[in-house]
């Protein structure tokens, strides 16, 4: 009882000692720095050159979020409609072309040493029934 009372009284003396002025303003005065430069830093070549690299990727940092904001986004929508016209204009051929069973077929094409481990066999793994057609009996 006696060692848990003394605990609980340090306790309290040390919350009222930290909560105290001088304690306090020395902690704030040495996080608000009223100094613009530390007083470690002193001005000589190598310092001055630090400045100047730091003013420097300063600018060239702004150069190239004004480039990546203004260039490369425009660019990058004009790139988007034209894969889409060329993907319109690709699909519109397919219209021209015969049906994909009276196509001929190459005896290059479609060439199968053993059946594929899944479905019937036949058909590749990437299979497109609207692209892609194989009529077993049918070669050159």
């Amino acid at each position: 009882m006696f060692p848990q009372r003394n605990i609980f009284r340090l306790s309290q003396r040390a919350g009222q000692q930290l909560r105290s002025a001088p304690v306090r303003t020395a902690v704030q005065r040495r996080f608000n720095s009223t100094e613009t430069k530390p007083s470690w830093m002193v001005d000589n070549e190598f310092n001055r050159e630090r400045a100047a690299v730091k003013e420097h990727a300063a600018g060239t940092s702004d150069l190239w979020r004004k480039l990546s904001i203004y260039a490369v986004i425009p660019a990058l929508i004009l790139g988007g409609i034209n894969a889409y016209n060329l993907w319109t204009e690709h699909w519109e051929h397919w219209n021209h072309l015969p049906p994909l069973e009276k196509r001929v077929e190459y005896p290059y094409q479609n060439i199968r040493v053993k059946n594929f481990p899944w479905g019937d066999g036949d058909k590749t793994l990437f299979w497109n029934d609207k692209v892609n057609y194989h009529n077993k009996d049918k070669t050159t």
